[in-house]
């Protein structure tokens, strides 16, 4: 094989290496994160150290590169970006980890998967995603949002029987037994979809604020600035009595809050933007569930966690209204390039007609002109 092949060969394999060390980097925050609330830590202190190490983080690059597209910050879209800070740093945040505390790692990943059908749902209800029932891809978005909230409901009701897997036997499987029977599945679980609720209020919010506020980076220091103050007051509030909660040492509490901040708001978000410039944004979502998988690899390993058959059915059943719902809007992204095609032969035939008209009038112009010297000539 020639190293022209070779090359080749890389940058057609490139996006789906990044797209897999993307969903590795989301799979080590779940475990991470769920490592350290297992060892006591706050997730509402969590939150905020979260954000305010992505804020550090990202603030330089957002200095560099966004310095000749950042626009002034008006008072309206200041008010947007309290807003975003609000529903997905303070609310869904919060939610999530108080969830992912009350369930497991692979069950906090696998319900996530929901987002897009909660994210088209509600642009359809606020008219911003046109829904074509008559067609086959609307129907399939439709459908696969249906689909996407029974997986949900089946995973939190269902538990059926317990799955042995081999490298989880022993005492911390044990261990992670005992604790499994004090979790209160249905809770968090309705906390979790809560925090998917606000995190899909979120996405649509952005994308209305980046029309007005192009600056990518800019724009997400703003908000993880905004997140850590205002989650900041709530995390002082929920453990007012509780000073301890705030202090941090070099151990796995401090370790997720790095992780978090450095690799998932900043190194996710470079790679994601890569891929998205060569894929679009379909591509990348498409591999969510590969988060899933890993994580409940990693969980049974490192954190012991137990697997249910009902469990991964529920999994399964999100997974297929995910890819109903995602290629419902591949077809629509295909649909509306198809559409924009058609337009440009009718634009040239308009052009065309155009140009004949005008053709046409100046020569009738010119036969009225000499009609007129004729007519004159004869008077």
């Amino acid at each position: 094989m020639s190293m022209e092949s070779i090359s080749q060969l890389y940058n057609k394999l490139k996006p789906y290496l990044a797209v897999f060390l993307l969903q590795l980097g989301y799979a080590g925050m779940a475990i991470v994160s769920k490592f350290a609330l297992n060892k006591g830590m706050s997730q509402h202190v969590y939150v905020v150290y979260r954000h305010a190490i992505a804020t550090v983080v990202i603030f330089p690059f957002a200095i560099v590169l966004d310095r000749k597209i950042r626009p002034k910050l008006t008072f309206s879209v200041f008010v947007k970006i309290a807003l975003i800070g609000l529903l997905e740093p303070v609310i869904d945040q919060n939610l999530f980890y108080t969830g992912m505390k009350m369930t497991t790692a692979t069950f906090a990943t696998a319900i996530c998967n929901v987002l897009p059908a909660f994210s088209f749902a509600m642009a359809w209800i606020l008219g911003l995603e046109k829904v074509y029932l008559r067609r086959l891809r609307g129907l399939a978005k439709v459908l696969g949002t249906i689909v996407t909230v029974g997986g949900a409901m089946f995973m939190t009701l269902v538990n059926g029987p317990m799955l042995n897997l081999p490298w989880t036997r022993g005492n911390g499987h044990q261990e992670s037994t005992s604790s499994a029977n004090k979790q209160d599945v249905i809770k968090g679980a309705l906390m979790m979809l809560a925090g998917c609720v606000c995190w899909s209020a979120f996405i649509i919010l952005q994308a209305i604020t980046l029309k007005s506020y192009p600056a990518g980076l800019s724009l997400t220091v703003l908000i993880c600035l905004m997140g850590t103050l205002e989650s900041s007051i709530l995390a002082v509030a929920m453990e007012w009595n509780n000073p301890t909660a705030w202090s941090i040492h070099f151990d796995s509490k401090l370790l997720a809050a790095v992780y978090a901040g450095v690799v998932c708001s900043g190194f996710t978000i470079y790679i994601q933007g890569l891929i998205m410039k060569q894929k679009g944004p379909v591509f990348v979502t498409a591999f969510n569930p590969l988060s899933t998988i890993l994580v409940a690899i990693l969980g049974s390993l490192i954190l012991s966690e137990i697997m249910y058959l009902g469990r991964v059915i529920g999994a399964i059943i999100i997974f297929v209204g995910l890819y109903l719902v995602l290629w419902g809007k591949s077809k629509d992204q295909l649909g509306l390039k198809s559409d924009n095609e058609k337009i440009i032969p009718t634009a040239q035939n308009v052009a065309a007609m155009d140009e004949r008209i005008m053709t046409s009038n100046q020569e009738f112009m010119t036969i009225n002109v000499t009609s007129i010297k004729s007519t004159n000539g004869t008077a």
